[in-house]
């Protein structure tokens, strides 16, 4: 099953590669990021163990290590009801030359928080996500395509370690 989420604190962003196996240039997948303040909408697939990896061993094509299914130990994610909610603008993100975040009055939640010490999200561990001049290239501002063929510059990546905390074992 698939339901609808709410995210905060984190956000959805590309990551700094490519997958070039089913298309060419190929497709930059999506990993987690932390923004103070954000919130947007997303997808919770449930999936067994066996499951996960397969979906690991897809995304890492051969090269181990790429990859790793991550507990976050930041954010927020709640059941979201209303799927109309709409994520803050480029134009609410205050940047201040070192790290985003949003301090307009976020919407209320409308459905029960999930543990995250429950939920794998799958983290991309050698460049993590894209460095878009200091700032994040975030999935609901900027379309994949758009994305890549606009602001997309091989090799300016963050370290997926510097952008999100995740659990320790």
């Amino acid at each position: 099953p698939i339901i609808n989420v709410r995210i905060d604190d984190f956000c959805r962003t590309w990551t700094d590669t490519l997958d070039s196996r089913m298309m060419n240039p190929g497709v930059h997948h999506v990993t987690a990021a932390r923004t103070p303040g954000w919130w947007e909408s997303a997808h919770l697939g449930f999936a067994t163990m066996p499951q996960i990896r397969q979906l690991m061993e897809h995304l890492e094509d051969g090269s181990r290590g790429k990859w790793k299914p991550g507990k976050l130990a930041e954010g927020q994610l709640h059941l979201l009801h209303d799927a109309t909610l709409a994520p803050p603008t480029i134009d609410d993100l205050v940047w201040d030359g070192e790290s985003e975040r949003i301090e307009i009055e976020r919407p209320p939640f409308d459905g029960p928080e999930l543990p995250l010490d429950e939920i794998f999200t799958p983290l991309h561990t050698r460049q993590g996500c894209y460095n878009h001049r200091g700032r994040l290239a975030r999935c609901v501002h900027h379309l994949h395509r758009a994305f890549h063929s606009n602001i997309y510059r091989r090799g300016s990546a963050r370290q997926w370690d510097d952008v999100i905390s995740v659990q320790k074992r």
